[in-house]
């Protein structure tokens, strides 16, 4: 009597513990729903799109960055200073238009035009960006980097580097197994996405 009890108790136990387990989870999807609901209102409203664009704009300095000290590939990655210009956020890139951005430009040519020997090859490519962003008219500018033709531009770029990428080597797979594979090619990713996505919300 005391064990069949016993075994009526755990089943009991087990049961109740099953329909805690299972209403837990049941609340985690309504969590998760309401949270991906929330996720894609809030990207309709722009902070997606935002957000992406200074993960692009990070992700293309990233790979300047690499490419001037340690990666040192045959690739035009150049081809990131007009991606940079086009993709920058807007409160960074009005702040570079400013007279922050004019002391810069105005150190670096001075630097370059005076003092060649002290003036470090990595630094060729920033000093250009910067000089990118200031002697830009204002039509360009402004105009060209908050339409279509600026995110066709960035994705032009972004496959053109990610197909070189990949070509360089020797396959898809093989672009992630690299030294450094792994970061190259998601940062490389990266500029794909936020065109790709800010296309799509135009």
């Amino acid at each position: 009597m005391g064990r069949i009890l016993m075994q009526y108790v755990a089943t009991k136990t087990d049961l109740v513990m099953a329909n805690l387990i299972d209403s837990d989870v049941n609340e985690l999807k309504l969590a998760a729903q309401k949270l991906f609901h929330d996720a894609t209102m809030l990207a309709g409203a722009g902070t997606g799109p935002s957000f992406l664009r200074w993960l692009a704009s990070f992700s293309a300095i990233y790979l300047l960055i690499l490419d001037r000290t340690n990666w040192r590939t045959n690739m035009l990655t150049s081809l990131l200073v007009p991606y940079i210009f086009f993709s920058f956020p807007e409160s960074l890139f009005n702040f570079l238009r400013g007279d922050v951005g004019k002391w810069i430009a105005f150190v670096a040519v001075v630097l370059r035009l005076f003092f060649p020997r002290h003036f470090p090859e990595w630094l060729e490519i920033p000093g250009s960006m910067i000089l990118l962003l200031m002697v830009a008219p204002d039509v360009f500018a402004l105009k060209t980097r908050n339409n279509w033709i600026g995110i066709a531009i960035e994705l032009f770029i972004g496959c053109y580097l990610l197909q070189e990428h990949i070509r360089a080597s020797g396959g898809f797979r093989n672009s992630f197994t690299q030294k450094h594979g792994i970061s190259n090619t998601l940062g490389i990713i990266l500029l794909i996405v936020y065109p790709i996505c800010a296309f799509i919300l135009h």
